[in-house]
């Protein structure tokens, strides 16, 4: 593994054809979510069937956050005193109505890495896939939609949609792109019915949503993992 800083972001680069990301073939980036040490997901790139020569970058965010423990960080700050009282009043938050405080800026950071980042790696959007877990797949799809950038494909990993009056109109443009999305069905976390909202938004829209529900929590089980190799290997070899 390789870290180094790329388009004002630090990130973590392993598999290429050096095993630190070196080389030119496809691209899988992954964004951490909320609360998380910034490799986080590194792991995954040892588990994930990918093609051959398959560069795998984790980009980390760059806030930092006091939760008593590790390297917790995030891309924008959550009101976790209000979902406690949600949680404590039975409410299930419907975030697609929501447009989180420093969405806006967490977007305009990562529009800003994946504008510098072909100055300093050789990327071809066109093989590259991107996403992320909770918090950083729902930050991937709205940047993805502010874009024009021919993606592979979209992994959306416990997501949820948010911004639907700003992300509806602009998912038409994505018509035909591949998307895989998983839930858990007891997600405490980010809810089931959101991930069901953002899954029929897209498939809506015209986008290939691969969807795959599972019995548990906020969280990635093997069996979505040995889905999520498929698609990779599909969308890359396209």
């Amino acid at each position: 593994m390789r870290e180094t800083l790329l388009g004002g972001l630090k990130v973590r680069l392993v598999g290429g054809s050096d095993g630190h990301g070196g080389g030119t073939g496809p691209v899988v980036m992954l964004l951490h979510g909320f609360g998380a040490p910034g490799d986080d997901l590194v792991p995954l790139a040892e588990v994930i069937d990918a093609p051959a020569t398959t560069r795998w970058l984790f980009p980390e965010a760059p806030l930092s956050l006091n939760m008593g423990y590790g390297d917790s960080r995030a891309w924008w700050i959550i009101d976790f005193a209000r979902i406690q009282a949600d949680r404590e009043a039975g409410r299930i938050r419907d975030l697609s109505v929501e447009i989180p405080q420093g969405l806006a800026l967490a977007r305009e950071r990562l529009l800003v890495f994946l504008k510098e980042l072909p100055r300093q790696l050789s990327i071809d959007y066109k093989k590259t896939i991107i996403g992320g877990f909770s918090q950083g797949a729902m930050l991937t799809c709205d940047a993805l939609l502010h874009t024009d950038y021919p993606f592979a494909g979209l992994v959306q990993l416990s997501g949820n949609l948010l911004a639907q009056a700003v992300w509806g109109s602009l998912m038409q443009k994505r018509n035909g792109l591949p998307v895989f999305q998983s839930h858990g069905i007891q997600d405490d976390i980010l809810p089931y019915i959101g991930a069901e909202r953002l899954r029929d938004a897209l498939i809506q829209s015209g986008l290939a949503v691969e969807w795959h529900s599972f019995r548990g929590g906020h969280e990635i089980p093997e069996s979505v993992l040995r889905r999520l190799s498929t698609f990779i290997m599909k969308a890359l070899k396209r």
